[in-house]
């Protein structure tokens, strides 16, 4: 059967099986069609929009009956062009599978669907009396089940980790439409292969996720967040060791920031600056608190100690919540970064915490040396070694951008590091992949894939 007759035996099949409602023609939704990155695709075949694991199981059935790609998304605000599809291919969309099901704060654990968005998530969570740790800049767009298909990281790896130490069961549609239920609800359970560990950070190229089960985290009673600034990243990093003994391990996010990033996402949202005088390195620090009143005493003495020591220069702490939300607003507000300084270059990275530094500035002087008009900014997440640099205004012919990635991950790779932290691989990293994993890390992936989608309908084109 050629591609238009089978394109329209699978279309013509799914309309009669679930209807006008949940089968959309392809360029019904243009906001379908992209994610945050610069990442192109072409016009969908159809957008599917199950409500439920059922439904989706029988969609998949009816895909892999005709070997039709499939291309799972979420919320899409990734950066690599992961959910992004190609011509004729058939998005299945999780944003009407959004409920949450159940939050056991005997247990410690919610369930969702994979469509809930990360901050309804959080705030119910909230207002039940329990946190999910899993916190991003993006969590009033990103989906739970986007989360879980990227390991996302976040603000909050530093005390909590991956979004990967938050799942304790999954619950999967394979690319035959099976359902594989794993939604454990314990911390512990050893029976076996602990089979949900294939489909975190996956992508959606070997099952698509359906239902989650996530540990929650005791509710802090109280936040203690300020915004350092700093000589250097030398300086940084003897006060994140500091900060950590002296809290004992209360540092719940520390977010580094160099001057480019700060004075451009101040620009960009039009905020207002917290210090009068121009610094090389910021550093937003928070800790999450049991006893408020004495808790903040500690966090003071600690910043304190700091500048005794000479590696703060000058503090702001915040005094309130509305104070704690306009710092945290400098660090959040790269969407409006990237929108004002369109087409950019985004990259996530990842080395060892104390080689941050060395990596940031080797990294600018590539940029500097060989792209003297392009501005780069630089930010990230110190206390789990995961570096983002922004390219502004970069020129779309496919050699130069080559040439700045090139400039960026030889530099990841010299220092031993990743080329994807926080966001997967997708569509924009797979060349770049083997900069990262070693051929036969990369051969059994390719096993994984072709066990659990032999047909290799679910989202090709993506990691591997």
């Amino acid at each position: 059967m050629s591609d238009p007759d089978r394109q329209t035996a699978v279309l013509a099949e799914l309309r009669a099986a679930f209807g006008a409602a949940e089968v959309l023609a392809g360029d019904a939704s243009p906001r379908h069609l992209k994610d945050w990155s610069s990442a192109t695709g072409g016009t969908p075949l159809a957008i599917l929009r199950p409500r439920g694991t059922e439904e989706l199981s029988r969609m998949l059935a009816i895909c892999h009956a005709h070997g039709q790609a499939v291309v799972p998304q979420g919320g899409l605000s990734g950066l690599v062009g992961g959910a992004v599809p190609g011509e004729g291919e058939v998005v299945v969309s999780l944003e009407r599978m959004s409920a949450i099901e159940d939050i056991d704060l005997g247990s410690g654990t919610v369930t969702v669907q994979a469509g809930a968005l990360l901050q309804t998530v959080q705030e119910a969570c909230r207002d039940a009396g329990a946190m999910l740790a899993v916190d991003l800049g993006a969590r009033g767009s990103c989906q739970i089940g986007g989360n879980v298909s990227t390991n996302a990281g976040g603000n909050r790896v530093i005390r909590y980790g991956n979004t990967r130490e938050s799942v304790l069961g999954l619950e999967v549609v394979l690319a035959d439409g099976s359902v594989l239920p794993m939604m454990n609800r314990m911390v512990k359970n050893n029976a076996g292969i602990d089979l949900k560990h294939l489909f975190i950070g996956s992508e959606g190229i070997l099952g698509i996720v359906t239902r989650v089960v996530l540990k929650l985290q005791p509710l802090p009673r109280g936040t203690s967040t300020a915004l350092v600034a700093l000589a250097d990243f030398d300086a940084a990093l003897r006060f994140l060791r500091h900060a950590q003994q002296s809290l004992s391990g209360q540092v719940s996010a520390f977010e580094i920031m160099w001057r480019d990033y700060l004075d451009t996402a101040l620009a960009a949202n039009r905020l207002r600056r917290p210090f009068a005088t121009d610094y090389p390195v910021y550093v937003l620090i928070d800790m999450h608190c049991g006893q408020p009143a004495t808790d903040a005493q500690r966090f003071e003495a600690m910043l304190q100690e700091a500048v005794e020591a000479g590696w703060i220069v000058d503090a702001v702490v915040a005094q309130s919540v509305a104070d704690a939300e306009a710092l945290w607003a400098i660090r959040d507000g790269v969407a409006e970064v990237l929108r004002e300084h369109a087409p950019t270059l985004n990259f996530d990275v990842s080395v060892p915490v104390a080689r941050i530094g060395e990596c940031a500035a080797r990294v600018r002087a590539n940029l500097e040396r060989d792209w003297p008009q392009l501005q780069a900014l630089f930010f990230g997440h110190v206390g789990d070694g995961n570096l983002h640099v922004v390219v502004c205004k970069v020129p779309q012919d496919e050699p130069s951008v080559h040439a700045i990635e090139a400039a960026v991950y030889d530099v990841v790779r010299d220092e031993g590091g990743s080329v994807s932290a926080e966001h997967g691989i997708g569509r924009l990293k797979r060349d770049w992949l083997a900069h990262s994993r070693s051929a036969a890390e990369i051969a059994l992936m390719r096993t994984l894939k072709h066990a659990l989608d032999p047909q290799g309908i679910l989202n090709p084109g993506k990691l591997l």
